[in-house]
């Protein structure tokens, strides 16, 4: 079972930065695309950021010019940098791992989809 851990949430105020990471394990030859995902409550869960294994990113609007995601693609890890935060960006933050290879036995093992971290709490202060 692939498991993905988040980290680097947190409290802080309007205008400033929270660095977040996720990394990913269980036997993983491979993960096309990882990101990250938002939940504020009363909403729905929405696209936050995601970057493919080849470094194409995509950004919700709400978070251009703000946010920044990346990867280790050696180490399964992917990054959130997040600056100039808004009240409005409060919100449990999950990872999220897609189109994951795993390690089998002649390299490349099964395709898997769909993984995701237990999420990480950003509260943005006015």
């Amino acid at each position: 079972q692939v498991q993905l851990v988040e980290s680097g949430g947190g409290l802080v105020q309007a205008g400033g930065s929270l660095r977040l990471s996720c990394a990913a394990s269980g036997n993983i030859f491979s993960i096309q695309v990882m990101g990250w995902y938002r939940q504020a409550p009363g909403k729905q869960r929405e696209l936050v950021a995601t970057v493919t294994s080849g470094g194409i990113t995509d950004y919700a609007d709400s978070v251009k010019g703000r946010f920044t995601v990346s990867r280790n693609n050696a180490r399964n890890t992917v990054y959130l940098q997040m600056d100039n935060l808004k009240p409005e960006d409060t919100a449990v933050y999950y990872c999220h791992a897609d189109f994951v290879y795993r390690t089998g036995d002649m390299g490349v093992g099964a395709l898997e989809y769909d993984y995701w971290g237990q999420g990480t709490q950003v509260t943005v202060s006015s």
